[in-house]
């Protein structure tokens, strides 16, 4: 059966709409062993889908574990309208210590309080953690081996990025008013250079290993910042 015969578009759409989780092209091919489609097939219905997509409400798009739906940025108040279940609350300082992960890891935890000048609660690590946004990359080779932090796969899908290479820059973070305030210190400036960093293998080893700048934090707030698991991205 020829590529033709098999009608990948519709297919590899309905793949994506009715798979809960981004899909790689690595799985998708997977999943017509049998027919044994030409290489490159899945790639070029892939494109015309995205084509497809420019005068609908979702928009196809490639993200750090594959490719997803997701409902377009111009439609999404309307359809958030949809979910009224309890939104999850994040505090200032619990978002200036993700964005510290982020652009700065592999951090420590003493890192990311010198930096910010005030404690890290270990419920909000804990917390990022459950959210499975951030991990521990491995240990810092000083006295006490501090858990060094990094983000994960999750974080990168769930902000809509393909990479760490894709985060903005920390001058287009000034548009977020919830972060404006902090993002003052001189990502540039390295951590002392004698201490070097012993990495742990991980379940989630094959996750982007990119070590990124770092980025603003400095005060905890009583501000906080609403954040939910998107519905509409599928």
């Amino acid at each position: 059966m020829s590529d033709n015969d098999l009608q990948l578009n519709p297919i590899i759409e309905a793949i994506l709409l009715a798979s809960p989780q981004p899909l790689s092209l690595k799985q998708m091919y997977e999943l017509f062993v049998e027919q044994g489609i030409k290489p490159g097939s899945i790639e070029q219905a892939l494109t015309e889908l995205k084509s497809d997509c420019e005068q609908r409400g979702v928009e196809l798009v490639e993200v750090a574990s594959g490719y997803r739906y997701q409902v377009k940025s111009s439609v999404h108040p309307y359809v958030a309208r949809l979910w009224t279940e309890r939104q999850s609350k994040y505090t200032r300082a619990t978002l200036e210590t993700l964005a510290l992960i982020a652009y700065r890891q592999p951090i420590t935890r003493g890192e990311i309080e010198q930096i910010r000048g005030v404690s890290v609660s270990s419920s909000m690590i804990k917390s990022l953690e459950e959210r499975e946004w951030i991990r521990v990359l491995g240990h810092r080779d000083v006295p006490g081996r501090p858990e060094l932090f990094g983000t994960t796969k999750t974080f990168l899908d769930y902000f809509g990025l393909k990479s760490l290479d894709a985060l903005p820059p920390l001058a287009e973070l000034k548009e977020y008013p919830e972060l404006e305030p902090q993002l003052s210190f001189d990502i540039s400036e390295p951590f002392p250079a004698q201490v070097s960093v012993d990495m742990e293998p991980s379940a989630d080893a094959d996750e982007s290993s990119e070590a990124s700048p770092s980025t603003p934090e400095t005060h905890p707030s009583e501000a906080s910042v609403e954040t939910t698991t998107d519905p509409t991205q599928t």
